[in-house]
C-alpha cells in the first residue's frame, strides 16, 4: 500500500495531577498531547507510514504551538479544521487508565464537539488516502459527531479507501441519550478491520459474551471465544474481513497481555508478553492500532502483523505519555526477543 492513511478524531489534552494535594503545592501538573487517533497517527509517524490527521481546534496561539509538535512527529495537519473555541481536555491521576474511576472528561462545547455534517470538505480531506482511521470514542460525544462521522465513511468508501476502528468503550462519556448499540452498528457496517476485546464488542455492537468467561483466566478459552466473537462480527458486518482482539491482564503492578487477528482463513496470535512494572497504560490499545495499520500498509502475514502490534502496544506500557516514541527496530526487538525467550 503506498497512499496515505487518516486518522480522524479529537485532539484532547490530558492533565495529570499527582494526589494528595501535590499537584497543588507544587503548582504543576504534567499536560499530554493525545486523543485515541492522534495516538494512532503518531505511532505510524513513528515507523515511516505515510499518515495524515483530522480534527477541529480553535484558531489561536495554542493550536499553532500544538500543530508544530504534530508536525515534528511526521504527521501531515493539513486536514485540521480550525473553528470553536475550545480545546477538549480530560483529568487522568497519575498512574491510572482510562478505565478508571479517577478520569474526568472536560470535552462539551470543545472544537470537535461542535463540528456539524457539511463543514468539512470530505473528497479534499482525504485526497491522496486508502486507509481512514477513527475510534469509537468519537460518537460517544453527541449525534453531530456521529453524522460527522458517517458522512466522512460515506465519502471514504465511494474512494475506495479501506476503513477501520476501534471498539473503545468508555461509559462516562455517552451521555446524550443514546447508547452504543443504536449508534456504533451505524458505523461499523464501513468497516474493513475492527479491532478491541469481547467486551467491547458486547458492550458496543450487542455481541454476546459468554456468561464467566472472565472467570476462568485460561488463555486457550480466550481465544476460542475471541475466534467466536469475530465471526459472529463478519457475520453481522460482511464488509469486515478482519477482527483483532486484546487481551490484557492486570498481576499486582504489571502485566500480562496477548492478542488475536481472525478473520475467514483463520486465527493468527501474538506472542505472550508479560512485565512486573507498567510506567504507563494509557495509548497503549492506540500502539496497538496503529501496529495493525502498520501491518497491512506493509503487506506483513498475518501472524507477522498481530506479533508486531501486540509487541508496540506492550512497549508503549514502558513510556510516560499519551503516544508511542519506539522505532520500528524498537518493537522488532522487543518482539524478536520474546519470540527467542516465550
Amino acid at each position: 500500500m503506498n497512499t496515505t492513511v487518516f486518522c480522524f478524531g479529537e485532539l484532547l489534552l490530558r492533565m495529570s495531577p499527582s494526589l494528595g494535594g501535590e499537584w497543588i503545592a507544587q503548582n504543576s501538573m504534567p499536560v499530554y498531547i493525545g486523543g485515541a487517533e492522534l495516538n494512532v497517527a503518531t505511532a505510524l509517524g513513528c515507523w515511516n507510514v505515510p499518515v495524515r490527521y483530522g480534527t477541529a481546534l480553535p484558531d489561536h496561539y495554542l493550536t499553532d504551538e500544538i500543530l508544530t509538535y504534530v508536525r515534528s512527529r511526521e504527521i501531515d495537519t493539513s486536514a485540521v479544521h480550525r473553528s470553536g473555541e475550545r480545546i477538549g481536555t480530560y483529568y487522568l491521576p497519575q498512574g491510572a487508565d482510562l478505565k478508571n474511576a479517577g478520569v474526568i472528561y472536560d470535552r462539551a462545547y470543545s472544537s470537535y464537539w461542535q463540528l456539524k455534517p457539511g463543514m468539512i470538505n470530505w473528497k479534499e480531506a482525504l485526497a491522496g488516502c486508502g486507509w481512514f482511521h477513527f475510534s469509537a470514542i468519537s460518537p460517544a460525544l453527541n449525534e453531530d459527531a456521529v453524522g460527522v462521522l458517517e458522512e466522512a465513511l460515506e465519502v471514504a468508501t465511494a474512494m475506495g479507501l479501506k476503513v477501520s476502528v476501534d471498539l473503545n468503550y468508555r461509559a462516562k462519556l455517552w451521555k446524550y441519550g443514546k447508547t452504543p448499540q443504536e449508534i456504533m452498528p451505524r458505523l461499523v457496517k464501513y468497516c474493513d478491520l475492527i479491532m478491541g476485546n469481547i467486551w467491547a464488542a458486547g458492550n458496543l455492537l450487542g455481541i454476546p459474551v459468554d456468561a464467566g468467561v472472565h472467570l476462568q483466566d485460561d488463555k486457550n478459552v480466550f481465544l476460542a471465544h475471541a475466534k467466536k466473537t469475530a465471526a459472529a462480527i463478519r457475520e453481522q458486518y460482511p464488509r469486515c474481513e478482519w477482527v483483532a482482539n486484546t487481551f490484557r491482564f492486570d498481576e499486582g503492578n504489571g502485566i500480562r497481555y496477548y492478542a488475536s487477528l481472525d478473520s475467514a482463513a483463520g486465527q493468527s496470535v501474538s506472542p505472550l508478553f508479560e512485565t512486573q512494572l507498567v510506567v504507563d497504560k494509557i495509548g497503549s490499545g492506540d500502539c496497538f492500532m496503529g501496529g495493525l495499520i502498520y501491518g497491512f500498509w506493509n503487506e506483513l502475514e498475518p501472524v507477522q502483523t498481530i506479533g508486531y502490534a501486540a509487541a508496540a502496544a506492550f512497549g508503549k506500557l514502558q513510556e510516560k505519555s499519551d503516544a508511542t516514541r519506539q522505532t520500528e527496530n524498537d518493537v522488532k526487538r522487543l518482539l524478536n526477543a520474546q519470540a527467542v525467550n516465550p
